[in-house]
């Protein structure tokens, strides 16, 4: 049977991109499709190379530019076209934060079909460069290629350690520096990768998982604190012992060593134990006078710069009374409850991961906070008329849940509880507004403020505060 030629896809000429989109995706419209183009920045005049089309919709490339946006800058990273991870590097900072505002807007009217007041201008971030305070590198025996390597005599696969290439599990782009993160970040990543190669430890094959390193996490808090945490996949105890103690002589001020053994099909180390190696067994962060200890399974919010801004704005709106019971749902370890205790009578926080918890009541002891209470189970497992009967009606419940959301089951207590204030903090404004509509008969939309934890790209932090109807 002969097979079928591919149908080659068009370019299109003279585009002009009017808009970021979701996922920061840029896009544009010819002859009433949507054109959704990488590599641009809203304002460019461009000619794109389509290479996904589907009725009413393509995705492409601009391969070439007419006129640029007077919104583009240059990028300061060397990565930037390759990498992914700061989509937004090469627009100015300004529009950057009118387009977060917008996809909030455009999310709550799309999405959540929602009534609302005006939203509050975005709060941006004083840093923009350096501002995370935990990046997780991943080692893989195929880095990726540019195009000058692809066109080269040596095409032959060679390790990597970076980030991984979007679309590709099993590629890695192999980093020479990232503003993502402080400085001794960059430097770990590459001493552990120079002395990898030069002592034969196999860079993990995504593919036909084997290998020895496996990923290397770097997380640093406002102090000065240092935590490196080394995967491997499967190792000799000398060979760990010999990498521990070469990152230690290289890197005295690291404060906690860790490393894991992860011979699992997927990357999630949450379930597994992390042996400590050197040092003390968390960090400590301090953020808007209360101290935090952060454990290397612990969730924190990743720009610790900005975080303090976004609890504040949080205790603001949240209009808390002395007289009020609180909960606090995905608490992590405890960072918004501890923030809240000092202006109600008592806060309740509920998070599933057990050592989260662990370390939120020993940051109540630390900053000798008494009214504070922390419990380890899912939220939707524990939350209901017995916990309520046993803890107090709370008259505000925070929710601070992952990108994916709240589960339907919580919604459904949190409407069958019935607090007077609801306050939900979301970095993901897309499921937030899916949570809202189904809340939107019971809970009328006060406030809604974005903040923005993540510059450079399109992710948003945004508050919403909801009052009981009726």
């Amino acid at each position: 049977m002969r097979r079928q030629k591919r149908r080659e896809l068009p370019v299109l000429e003279n585009v002009v991109v009017i808009d970021a989109g979701a996922k920061g995706k840029n896009i544009a419209k010819v002859d009433g499709m949507v054109v959704l183009v990488e590599n641009a920045v809203p304002g460019d005049v461009v000619d794109v190379k389509v290479y996904k089309k589907k009725k009413g919709l393509a995705e492409g490339r601009a391969i070439q530019f007419h006129s640029y946006s007077k919104d583009r800058v240059q990028p300061v990273c060397s990565h930037f076209e390759r990498c992914g991870g700061c989509s937004w590097q090469n627009m100015n900072y300004e529009k950057q934060l009118f387009f977060k505002q917008k996809s909030v807007e455009d999310s709550f009217r799309r999405i959540g079909k929602l009534e609302f007041p005006e939203i509050s201008p975005i709060v941006g971030s004083a840093k923009t460069e350096y501002y995370r305070n935990r990046l997780d590198f991943a080692f893989s025996n195929k880095k990726w290629l540019n195009d000058n390597e692809m066109l080269g005599e040596n095409r032959e696969a060679s390790p990597g350690l970076g980030f991984h290439v979007s679309g590709r599990f099993d590629k890695v782009l192999d980093l020479s520096r990232c503003y993502l993160q402080a400085d001794p970040s960059n430097q770990i990543r590459l001493a552990v990768r120079e002395f990898a190669l030069a002592n034969d430890y196999p860079f993990f094959d995504l593919r036909e998982q084997h290998g020895s390193l496996r990923s290397l996490i770097v997380r640093t808090t406002a102090p000065g604190e240092l935590m490196v945490i080394l995967i491997f996949f499967d190792e000799t105890q000398e060979k760990i012992i010999k990498m521990m103690d070469f990152i230690l002589s290289r890197f005295p001020k690291i404060s906690s060593l860790y490393y894991v053994i992860n011979p699992k099909g997927n990357d999630s180390v949450y379930d597994l134990e992390h042996h400590l190696y050197s040092g003390k067994s968390y960090m400590q962060e301090i953020i808007g006078g209360i101290s935090y200890r952060i454990g290397p399974k612990s969730f924190f919010q990743t720009n610790s710069y900005q975080a303090a801004v976004l609890y504040e704005h949080t205790l603001k709106m949240a209009a808390l009374q002395a007289h009020e019971t609180v909960y606090d749902l995905y608490t992590g370890v405890g960072s918004i409850a501890l923030f809240a205790a000092g202006s109600c009578n008592k806060v309740v926080g509920i998070e599933t991961v057990p050592e989260a918890i662990e370390y939120a009541k020993l940051n109540a002891e630390d900053n000798h906070i008494t009214n504070a209470s922390f419990f380890a189970s899912d939220v939707k497992d524990l939350l209901g008329p017995e916990f309520v009967a046993t803890h107090g009606q709370p008259d505000v419940i925070i929710t601070d849940p992952p990108r994916v959301g709240m589960d339907a089951s919580v919604i459904k207590k949190i409407l069958e509880i019935a607090p007077q204030r609801i306050v939900y903090v979301s970095c993901n404004p897309a499921t937030q507004a899916r949570d809202l509509e189904l809340m939107k008969d019971s809970y009328e939309i006060m406030q809604t403020q974005p903040v923005d934890m993540f510059p450079h790209t399109y992710h948003v932090e945004n508050i919403v505060v909801m009052k009981r109807r009726g």
